[in-house]
């Protein structure tokens, strides 16, 4: 559990969190630039693809022909601006805490593998071989998780509509999380746009955002001790 405590040292600078931010945009802008063709050309080339995976051998064949590198590039491509917009707009609000409590580098490998992992499960939960999976959800997903594992107590902002009004109201990160979770599950099998969304993706990098940050623990605790001066 981590508390809250009063110090007068500075906080210390994160440059994580926005440094993926920029990343992110800058890589959408720049295919976006690019004629369809080329676009078309990008997603074949760096996307993860569903199907194979499976066993050792394919494996084996796909660390040696780079394809399991389209885990991590499949990261940094996006379908159009809403698909980007709102991973970035989640970023900044569970990023920016859990890479205060966290630390850059030990953030940065919680979205690289996290992301990883969830491009992972979309390809082999995906029946159709041969499906292009792109996208920063199932990153953004774990850091989601691992900000639930970090501040189980913690409150988040919503504006809910009440008639003529837009009311502010502070409600529990775990209640609202919690909600977004089981929508995951729900969408998984009969959501919204199935099978063009990669709803496990969100579930898997959920998983494993919040297993990480519960198994590094010990060492964000020791990291936040020696920056308080204990």
């Amino acid at each position: 559990m981590f508390v809250s405590l009063p110090s007068r040292q500075k906080p210390s600078l994160r440059w994580a969190t926005p440094l993926l931010f920029t990343l992110l945009w800058v890589a959408f802008i720049w295919a976006t630039t690019r004629t369809n063709a080329t676009q078309r050309e990008l997603l074949l080339a760096w996307g993860a693809v569903s199907g194979g995976l499976a066993s050792p051998d394919t494996w084996l064949i796909a660390l040696q022909d780079g394809r399991a590198l389209r885990l991590f590039t499949a990261l940094f491509l996006h379908a159009d601006w809403a698909h980007l917009l709102g991973n970035l707009v989640f970023l900044l609000i569970f990023g920016l805490p859990a890479e205060r409590a966290m630390g850059p580098w030990r953030f940065l490998l919680l979205f690289v593998l996290g992301g990883a992992v969830s491009n992972l499960a979309a390809a082999l939960s995906i029946g159709a071989p041969d499906r292009v999976i792109i996208g920063a959800s199932g990153a953004v997903s774990a850091v989601i998780g691992a900000y639930l594992a970090l501040f189980p107590r913690a409150k988040l902002g919503v504006v809910l509509p009440l008639g003529l009004f837009l009311e502010f109201v502070r409600a529990p990160a775990s209640l609202l999380i919690g909600i977004w979770a089981l929508l995951q599950v729900v969408f998984a099998f009969i959501g919204p746009a199935f099978g063009a969304v990669a709803w496990s993706a969100h579930l898997a990098g959920f998983a494993f955002g919040g297993a990480y940050a519960l198994l590094a623990r010990a060492a964000i605790a020791r990291r936040m001790r020696r920056k308080r001066g204990f």
